[in-house]
């Protein structure tokens, strides 16, 4: 039987788990796997930025206002200051690993432009034009294939956590993570990865829902798997719609950033109505819950199935030098936004909750480790102040590195033996449609029934259909040989489920969960987590 075995293993190849192997390859030899290609992530997709203090009139302490004013109540005050206030120190760092951001327009003195979102007092998101994710997805790409000790391997998705009771057949408390056992996406084949320390960075879960800007890999593997093992997880009501997809038959989760109404952009009905002054103080730069729910009611109000983004205020050679990416693409769908409004709809962007971690990163379960989108830190809260997401990866990743170091320090860790991967008794699929149907079953409920505005009649029906299409591919999970598309749509399921329950057990309206039978916030009963 092969064993992969390390100091360290990383699965996801985002910022926090790029980020993280880079650092940790000082310490020890690190395995980071992926399940696509090595820049196939939610970071390689994010237009809009980092938010960091930097600017005049800007603060440490404005930015963490700002955050905790969106994150409605549920903002642990000590993890955003955390997070807050070594932004700019870990900013300098991403510029040394040689991301290069864009400069203000003045060139002056160094100085980098600053960008404005929705839920920010002042200008504060650093970023490369428009792209600033893929920037920084191939500048750490890049040092990471430069740098020993750092073996990365493409196509492998993890399956799931190897745990001391698992290894030993029997309840262990606390329970103990020594890795993960990982396909080959290609051959199918299954291998134990163990080492010593564990960190999960695999992402967020937009694939559960049928419209996502997320990249297909989003399908919550890693929220599934902590879970599965005995890992707290959190406030997973809270899912995050970015209001302004583009709305395109052939156009396949692409957003266009809120940094365009940032420069002055107005959302309109298909009558030509602005209407984000009648739902915000600050109209189109109100916080995404805010957007996305006033979208949501405007579509339904009217009928129409998408609104306008009129970026007519911001003149053509701003959107050509700020946004050339955004315009590129609408262009490639017959699109031009310098002459004419874009179609745009609500879409699955962000899970503000995910594996309980506390401020050194650490999940309940020794040796495992969480940084990014999975992880639940308390910085969100129920509602993410926009490019904050960025931040928190980088953050955290560095934390969870100081960590991994603390659980390594002056001790012999004696990697234990494994098993090899059991799948006797697996047979090849014959009908993949049972799969397909499934899939799209999972997705189209949760989008249904689960989405921006929920009911508890809608939550309901979601809880009884979602368990029995879990029940359904459990069966095929230990009925036939595993392959990728079954592993991750045992994981949409499960999280699917964890969402609608989270959801039930909310009895209030809060950040980005609206239940029409609690319409109310509650904060004498739900100022608090929601903890599965």
């Amino acid at each position: 039987m092969t064993v992969r075995k390390s100091d360290f293993l990383v699965v996801g190849s985002g910022i926090a788990g790029l980020l993280a192997a880079i650092k940790l390859s000082e310490l020890g030899t690190v395995n980071l796997v992926t399940k696509k290609e090595r820049g196939e992530s939610s970071t390689n997709y994010a237009q809009g930025g980092i938010a960091v203090a930097l600017g005049e009139g800007d603060s440490v302490d404005l930015h963490v206002k700002d955050t905790l004013e969106t994150g409605c109540g549920l903002s642990r005050p000590e993890v955003v200051e955390l997070v807050i206030s070594k932004g700019p120190p870990c900013l300098q760092q991403l510029i040394g690993m040689g991301v290069s951001f864009s400069p203000d327009e003045a060139g002056d003195g160094g100085r980098l432009d600053l960008g404005k979102e929705g839920g920010h007092s002042v200008r504060r998101i650093v970023h490369t034009r428009d792209h600033t994710g893929r920037a920084i997805e191939s500048a750490l790409l890049e040092k990471a294939r430069s740098t020993g000790n750092i073996d990365i391997l493409e196509n492998h998705l993890a399956v799931d956590l190897l745990l001391d009771s698992k290894r030993l057949g029997r309840p262990v408390k606390p329970d103990r993570c020594w890795g993960a056992y990982v396909m080959d996406v290609v051959g199918h084949s299954i291998t134990p990865f163990v080492a010593k320390v564990t960190l999960l960075a695999s992402g967020g879960a937009g694939k559960v829902y049928l419209y996502t800007s997320n990249p297909d890999i989003a399908t919550g593997d890693g929220i599934a798997m902590a879970f599965r093992g005995g890992a707290r997880v959190s406030n997973l009501e809270f899912v995050q719609f970015h209001p302004t997809c583009l709305y395109h038959p052939r156009a396949k989760s692409f957003l266009i950033s809120e940094a365009v109404r940032g420069e002055g952009a107005v959302l309109r009905t298909l009558a030509g109505e602005a209407f984000m002054s009648k739902y915000h103080p600050r109209g189109d730069l109100a916080p995404r819950d805010t957007v996305a729910r006033a979208v949501d009611t405007e579509m339904k109000r009217r009928g129409d199935k998408h609104v306008l983004l009129d970026l007519s205020p911001i003149s053509e050679a701003k959107i050509k030098e700020r946004f050339p990416h955004i315009l590129k693409t609408c262009l490639e769908y017959g699109i031009d936004i310098t002459r004419e409004p874009a179609p745009v709809v609500p879409a699955a962007h962000y899970m503000c909750g995910g594996v309980v971690t506390d401020l050194k990163g650490r999940s309940n379960i020794d040796g495992l480790l969480c940084a990014g989108e999975v992880a639940s830190t308390g910085l969100h809260g129920a509602n993410r102040l926009a490019s904050n997401s960025l931040l928190e990866a980088l953050v955290f990743a560095d934390v969870a590195v100081g960590t991994a170091g603390e659980i390594i320090a002056g001790k012999t860790i004696s990697l234990p033996g494994v098993e090899p991967w059991r799948d006797e008794g697996g047979g090849p699929v014959r009908e993949t449609v049972l799969f397909d149907h499934d899939w799209d079953q999972v997705r189209r409920l949760m989008w249904d029934y689960v989405g921006i505005v929920r009911s508890d009649q809608r939550l309901g029906i979601a809880r009884r259909r979602i368990r029995l299409l879990r029940e359904q591919i459990e069966e095929y999970y230990w009925k036939y040989e595993l392959t990728p598309d079954l592993i991750e749509l045992r994981n949409i399921a499960l999280v699917g489920e964890l969402i609608i329950r989270s959801a039930q057990m909310r009895r209030e309206s809060r950040g980005l969960h609206y239940n029409t039978d609690c319409p109310d916030v509650d904060d004498v009963n739900w100022k608090r987590d929601t903890v599965l």
